[in-house]
């Protein structure tokens, strides 16, 4: 399941704005652009900012303040040949994508990448992209069920010869992949995300992912998914995982509240229709199930200005608040924060100057060995080495 907090440091992501409109559905004004030459800077500095992965998006159609996007599998790889340390998990659609012809493009990026390419599997929320495409839209559980066997599926796959899987949704006979994609003790196969707040979700998440991404919350929520994440893990037998990765907008600012006053006009500026029309859009996906547990379920109007519950998680205030605060959910078994920010450039750029070490002194001062805190500049060129003494 999580691993100590004292013999493993959190790690950092961060959303690829790959869409338009930035990470808040709000009319203020943000310094974060969603073309190529802007995310490719941003990776970069991500890098040298001690970030360890970025999560590209994924939407089909022009909807609720993302307009424009691009697509997540090749953005992904483009960012990886762009940098050298930093891991990108792209996010897949089951039902849009068949697993065989992922795991394909996944075993090509990861040898491209040496072994950097990581995937996100959706189970899906917005019934509009499927009806336009003219696929099928199943119900909640289902979708879910369709996932465990995509990521089934994509282990098989990447892990043997021949593979094979008679399910009610892939069929899969005698599918020899080669070459494999990288592989080492502790990496058997390129990194599998999942996300999901249902209990449909944290049932795949416990039994097959080898990360569990939560939407925004505070300490007791994470305690009651990681509870349940355990339990449904030693139900399949598991000791392996999974970790489990928190989802937190964040806004560090001079003083706390100056901090609390940008958030109180991001939520003031909301983009009110594109809000609501996501709120409607998303109310099946936790709604909809039998327990009435899932991502968006009790979302508020506020809540979904951070169309992923960022607010929630709280990470607003002075660099060493957050800090602090992001330890605390460390002891908790939070093996990773998932980051978004107004002004993308300017506040990656200020965690890892200001907000990174501090986490990495908290860590070490509750225990942690510093050899395990990981270096910022690891496996960079001396070119970027220069850039970041410089910069």
């Amino acid at each position: 399941m999580t691993t100590d907090p004292t013999t493993e440091p959190i790690r950092f992501a961060y959303w690829v704005p790959n869409v338009s409109g930035g990470l808040v559905t709000s009319t203020i004004e943000q310094r974060t652009d969603w073309s190529f030459e802007y995310n490719r800077k941003l990776a970069r500095l991500a890098e040298r900012a001690g970030f360890d992965y970025a999560l590209s998006q994924v939407r089909y159609t022009a909807s609720y303040g993302a307009e424009y996007q691009h697509e997540s599998t090749g953005f992904s790889l483009a960012l990886l040949l762009a940098t050298e340390r930093l891991k990108l998990i792209a996010a897949i659609h089951p039902g849009l994508w068949h697993p065989g012809v992922l795991a394909k493009w996944v075993t090509t990026a990861d040898h491209l990448s040496n072994g950097r390419v990581c995937v996100n599997v959706v189970s899906g929320w917005f019934a509009d992209e499927f009806r336009q495409l003219g696929e099928p839209w199943l119900e909640h559980d289902e979708r879910y069920r369709r996932s465990a066997e995509f990521i089934t599926a994509l282990k098989r796959i990447w892990t043997q010869d021949k593979a094979e899987l008679l399910g009610d949704f892939y069929r899969i006979h005698d599918f020899s992949l080669k070459p494999k994609p990288l592989s080492w003790p502790g990496r058997p196969h390129p990194e599998i995300f999942q996300g999901g707040n249902s209990t449909a979700a944290r049932r795949n998440g416990g039994q097959l992912s080898d990360w569990y991404f939560s939407n925004g919350k505070d300490f007791d929520g994470v305690r009651e998914q990681l509870t349940e994440l355990a339990q449904n893990a030693a139900v399949a037998g598991r000791e392996d995982g999974p970790r489990f990765g928190l989802n937190g907008f964040v806004i560090v600012r001079d003083t706390e509240a100056e901090a609390h006053e940008q958030l109180r006009e991001i939520i003031a500026k909301a983009h009110v229709e594109a809000v609501e029309g996501f709120g409607a859009a998303v109310k099946q996906a936790g709604q909809s199930t039998g327990d009435k547990k899932g991502m968006w379920a009790d979302s508020t109007f506020e809540d979904l200005v951070q169309y992923n519950d960022g607010f929630r998680t709280k990470l607003v205030g002075t660099a060493e608040q957050v800090a602090r605060r992001i330890v605390e959910y460390r002891k908790l078994g939070v093996d990773l924060i998932l980051t978004g920010f107004l002004h993308y450039h300017e506040e990656v750029e200020r965690f890892g100057r200001e907000v990174v070490p501090i986490v990495r002194q908290l860590e070490v001062a509750n225990g942690l060995d510093r050899a395990a805190v990981p270096d910022p500049l690891a496996g960079l060129t001396e070119a970027d080495r220069v850039l970041t003494a410089v910069g």
